[in-house]
């Protein structure tokens, strides 16, 4: 789940292309620059990470859109994947921009304090003016609550949605009071009706019918959530409860699915499965010994997320979200080079 960032720049050398990451699920803010090739074959590799990304990401879009048409998609972290080869110079990916409804980003402004990621700015302004406009979704780490308004006003001002989170909030556990600016009792119908989201991955309450009743009493337009409560999926009947505002308009509910790591609490974690074992789990993630890097264009994990009636899309589908939003989209600027 995602947590706040610290405030140091991490430097991943892995060749071919530029990755700026806005803070991301537990990265630090900065630059994922990554330096010269050393061979044309190397280079030729490392530039295939975000094409590989961007095939993963169109590809699970097609089927979850094949079982149910409308199915919303939003990526997170690593904005460069939209545009051609991952590289911002090239413009926008067409067949990218098709295949998803929104973005979200981590710590755009605030990663505690002020701390104004540009150059991704930059690209979500792009993503936003294209013809396509996705919906952007910014979630701030901001330390000080006097800050909070600041935070909201900044994304407002970009056209962007607003879901700061604050110090005690630092896992998305809790559900924080509406920005009554924002609150509406429209009928939410399509992403880019939404006001105002609820980023709520890492709820913490003694029972399910707890933890759906404390939604169930909001206002908000989207609510972002786990598909699982504890071990346990929800089900068609907790969807639709979720699925009207305590006003009594319609909303969305996405639920978030991590793609670029493997979480050991997931139910497709095997006994026995270790560094290494599946070849395609090839990095711990520094801080969190339940997951691990992955390569994932691996088609053993591909299958995983989706393709069949076992994988994670069709449960997120057949539990009645109305979308899916991808984290660790930014994985490909991480792995080392040997992975």
């Amino acid at each position: 789940m995602a947590k706040k960032m610290g405030f140091f720049v991490l430097v991943a050398a892995v060749m071919g292309m530029a990755c700026h990451v806005a803070g991301g699920h537990k990265h630090p803010p900065g630059e994922c620059t990554e330096g010269d090739s050393e061979g044309e074959g190397e280079e030729e590799e490392a530039g295939s990470r975000a094409v590989r990304m961007q095939n993963f990401i169109k590809n699970l879009s097609a089927y979850a859109r094949g079982l149910k048409p409308g199915f919303i998609v939003v990526p997170q972290n690593g904005v460069e994947v939209a545009f051609h080869n991952g590289n911002a110079s090239e413009g926008l990916s067409d067949a990218f921009m098709r295949a998803i409804d929104g973005f979200g980003v981590e710590a755009l402004f605030y990663n505690g304090r002020l701390s104004i990621e540009r150059d991704v700015l930059s690209m979500l302004r792009t993503l936003k003016n294209s013809p396509t406009s996705p919906t952007i979704v910014v979630a701030d780490y901001v330390s000080n609550n006097a800050n909070l308004a600041d935070s909201r006003q900044r994304s407002k001002n970009e056209g962007f949605l607003a879901s700061p989170r604050s110090a005690e909030n630092d896992n998305y556990q809790l559900i924080p009071a509406i920005d009554s600016q924002t609150e509406n009792a429209n009928d939410i119908l399509v992403l880019s009706d939404a006001k105002n989201w609820l980023y709520l991955i890492g709820a913490d309450y003694s029972s399910k019918q707890a933890m759906l009743n404390a939604i169930g009493a909001t206002n908000y337009d989207v609510v972002l959530m786990d598909l699982f409560f504890w071990e346990e999926a929800l089900t068609p009947a907790d969807l639709q409860r979720l699925k009207r505002k305590a006003n009594g308009g319609q909303r969305l509910v996405i639920s978030y699915v991590s793609i670029g790591s493997a979480e050991t609490y997931r139910y497709y974690w095997q006994p026995g499965w270790r560094l290494g074992n599946p070849i395609w789990l090839v990095e711990n993630y520094a801080g969190y010994p339940d997951e691990f890097r992955i390569q994932y264009w691996h088609s053993e994990w591909q299958a995983i997320i989706f393709g069949n009636d076992n994988s994670y899309m069709k449960k997120i589908v057949d539990a009645g979200f109305d979308g899916a939003f991808l984290d660790n989209v930014d994985t490909y600027c991480f792995l080392s080079d040997s992975n």
